[in-house]
């Protein structure tokens, strides 16, 4: 694809046309989207409306990505859903409080985390416990949608009702399967024809039609707020403490989602990107959810890449995107009538090309621990629904311990010529091996009790951190003291500085 033309390349009044064009484009498929995501939240559906106006617009003053698109993502909705199953029920008249008390939580810690500079954040997810959790929340949100799509009445969107609903076929109703099948034909038939086609919008247009000419499009969306969102803060503060692990999950998950895409398309444009910003700007998007009576949102991939498709210059193209959807506010009672099977409809094609079963099966090639944690993530996100964060923490942490086991073993090389001993620690030396390592050394000096010199050769160590440090630092004093005179070499340069404020005396005297 050529190169994207700069802002600064064309007259400003174009450049605001560009992105008033993208911005609208993105705000035909957005606000079917927002709403169908309001309904994987357990929200009415002008939640999800109101989602998608002041975040969208606050996210733009603080954007570093051109194209990112700020709003309701199926990934965040699922998670914010599993967060609040835990303190409320949907419909509850505290359910919505509950709501924009997470967003706001989410904001917090994505503002800190920017200011601080901890965008690295992004970064922290391993890519096989990201893929596995990915797929396991779009399997659950397909699931949760299933008794839907099928005509059934469910009292939820758990994994249980939908298994019910897949094992009584003789409560399905014909129709309302048709349309869902119908509308998802369409989103992914249209996004096979181009990526600019509007197939969310012509399934919503078609579900409306057909509902209002025959009345068989099922259970419908029933009353739908035109209304501005109410700006209030009086929210459930005691329910902090339960939000603050779905809250940091939300922050982490929902950020890493939309960061490839940012950074990829900052690459190809030969644009610079700052994720310090972006964690900013999403930080800000929640906040201002939080206080529109929203619930949290993020960065969406289908959005961004239609936002650049489209046109888009600079990031006020996301701020046209809610400008044009509180434009519509007014004209939302008009769905009311909207079939909700065509609603869960648009939110199985939106998932469905997340489910990356194949690349889970190819880790195995790959790497056998990776694999395992893979997998274990994914079984793990669809045992504990609705509360998915805890797969992702799981997941993390086997990945954490994965690390550490391979960073455990170090390796130690020895050399004897007349009464010198000589070994070289080879691996890296940081608290986890460094018990490891200071016995090695003891059972060499203990196997050779006519050494009179000690030489320690750190040249093929990796990282050292302090306790590694201090490991060798015993290592020496118990040969001083057993009457062996230790010598330091080849110190690496990476571990000049802890090893000189702990072994000053020998690190001086150590060859670089």
């Amino acid at each position: 694809m050529p190169d994207a033309p700069t802002a600064h390349s064309i007259r400003p009044g174009a450049v605001l046309l560009h992105d008033a064009a993208a911005g609208f484009t993105v705000a035909l498929m957005l606000v079917p989207q927002a709403i169908a995501f309001a309904h994987v939240v357990g929200l009415p559906a002008h939640h999800g409306l109101w989602a998608s106006i002041l975040p969208a617009i606050a996210a733009a003053f603080f954007a570093s990505s051109p194209y990112l698109q700020t709003g309701p993502t199926a990934m965040t909705s699922l998670l914010t859903f599993g967060a609040l199953s835990a303190v409320s029920a949907p419909g509850a008249p505290e359910y919505a409080r509950y709501a924009a008390l997470l967003a706001l939580m989410v904001g917090a810690l994505r503002i800190a985390f920017g200011l601080v500079g901890w965008g690295w954040i992004a970064y922290l997810v391993s890519q096989p416990v990201m893929s596995a959790f990915t797929s396991g929340a779009a399997v659950l949100i397909v699931l949760g949608q299933l008794p839907t799509v099928l005509g059934v009445a469910a009292p939820d969107s758990s994994v249980r009702s939908a298994l019910w609903a897949l094992s009584h076929p003789g409560a399905w109703n014909a129709v309302v399967i048709a349309l869902g099948a119908i509308t998802v034909a369409v989103v992914l038939g249209g996004r096979r024809l181009h990526v600019l086609f509007p197939g969310v919008l012509l399934a919503v247009v078609a579900g409306l039609v057909f509902n209002r000419l025959t009345g068989l499009g099922g259970d419908t969306l029933g009353g739908v707020s035109g209304a501005l969102p109410p700006f209030d803060l009086s929210l459930p503060w005691y329910a902090w403490p339960q939000m603050l692990v779905p809250a940091l999950t939300i922050a982490l998950v929902g950020f890493a989602e939309p960061t490839a895409i940012a950074r990829t398309y900052a690459a190809q444009d030969r644009r610079p990107w700052d994720p310090d910003r972006e964690l900013v700007s999403q930080g800000a998007a929640c906040v201002a959810a939080a206080i529109s009576s929203g619930f949290p949102v993020g960065g969406s991939f289908s959005r961004t890449a239609v936002t650049r498709l489209a046109g888009a210059r600079t990031r006020w193209a996301g701020a046209f995107a809610g400008l044009f959807t509180l434009a519509f506010l007014p004209a939302a009672p008009l769905i009311s009538e909207l079939p909700r099977a065509v609603l869960s409809a648009i939110v199985i094609a939106a998932v469905i090309k997340v489910v990356a079963m194949r690349d889970l099966v190819g880790l195995i090639r790959y790497s056998l621990p990776q694999a395992i944690i893979g997998w274990l993530t994914f079984v793990l996100t669809l045992a504990l629904s609705p509360r998915i964060d805890q797969a992702i923490i799981v997941g993390l942490g086997f990945s954490v311990a994965v690390h550490l086991w391979r960073e455990m073993p170090i390796r130690v090389r020895r050399s004897y010529a007349g009464t010198t001993l000589t070994l070289e620690p080879q691996g890296v030396l940081f608290f986890g091996s460094a018990p490891r390592l200071e016995t090695a050394l003891l059972n060499q000096l203990a196997q050779h009790p006519e050494a009179r010199d000690l030489v320690l050769d750190l040249e093929e160590l990796g990282r050292i951190d302090f306790t590694g440090a201090l490991a060798l630092k015993t290592v020496i004093a118990e040969a001083e003291e057993a009457g062996l005179t230790a010598e330091v070499r080849h110190v690496p340069q990476h571990a000049r500085r802890i090893l000189a404020r702990v072994l000053p005396r020998h690190v001086e005297a150590a060859q670089p």
